[in-house]
């Protein structure tokens, strides 16, 4: 079987894959939810999702940072990688151990494609689909609830010291965009640092989302950014919403509702 993947490889399978690796934890939790629990061997140490697979998996490194020697061992029949989670030189060390697969997500259509692009290398077309029409179908109406609402304008921050924020080419971006938050920061490319102090005089944000990932804010840093500005309005936001892909889409939506309806 070919496949090519979301960075244009074209990888090649002789068979179902049955001992799978995975570097990223909204695929593993994709896995999961398409029926393959049994295959799945290996993942990542922020692979939270299902919450069981810590006691049951073999832990093998972070997103950034792999124990190759422990991959070797689980003797994988094909690694999941994402071009953004993962380094290239990560990339090229699965790939020297078996095929290897990288997925590239900027929009949902890109989620929609990995979850197909799943359904088929691992024999799990129905289930893919299912998850599929039920992104859709949330996307639908999720999208007929937003249309009257007003445009907020908003800036996510993921991280303090140094203070960094979602921009453009971001997954995040994209979902900003879908929930009407106009992102002061969409012109600048990925997670670009910012000074607090000029928060207000970039034509400053209505509203400041805290994510609850990477970076565990607290209240104590959503007073730092009220002090900058008294016009500005932090809310903490669940960072799994906004930038896990995959079947968490399927409960992103109704979150994105509860949000909206808080302001």
């Amino acid at each position: 079987m070919k496949h090519k993947d979301q960075i244009g490889r074209l990888i090649e399978l002789e068979s179902t894959p049955k001992r799978i690796v995975s570097l990223v934890p909204s695929q593993t939790e994709l896995l999961h939810d398409l029926g393959l629990e049994d295959s799945v061997v290996g993942i990542t140490k922020f692979c939270i999702h299902p919450i069981h697979y810590k006691s049951t998996k073999q832990v093998v490194g972070g997103t950034k940072q792999i124990n190759i020697d422990k991959i070797k061992a689980l003797n994988p029949d094909i690694i999941l990688c994402n071009k953004e989670e993962n380094t290239k030189d990560i990339v090229e060390a699965c790939e020297a151990i078996c095929t290897t697969h990288v997925s590239d997500i900027f929009t949902i259509v890109d989620c929609i494609e990995v979850i197909i692009q799943y359904g088929e290398i691992f024999n799990k077309q129905k289930e893919a689909q299912a998850i599929s029409d039920k992104i859709n179908f949330s996307l639908k109406d999720f999208k007929s609830f937003i249309k009257d609402k007003p445009t907020i304008k908003a800036a996510y921050f993921i991280w303090r010291n140094p203070w960094m924020v979602a921009g453009n080419g971001t997954f995040i971006n994209h979902l900003l965009a879908l929930n009407k938050f106009e992102n002061i920061y969409s012109n600048l490319e990925r997670y670009p640092e910012i000074e607090l102090n000029k928060l207000r005089l970039e034509d400053g944000p209505e509203i400041v989302l805290l994510s609850s990932e990477p970076y565990p804010f607290k209240e104590e840093h959503a007073l730092e950014i009220v002090n900058t500005s008294t016009h500005i309005k932090t809310m903490f936001v669940d960072g799994e919403m906004f930038s896990w892909y995959g079947s968490r889409l399927i409960k992103a939506f109704s979150y994105f509702k509860s949000l909206r309806q808080s302001l």
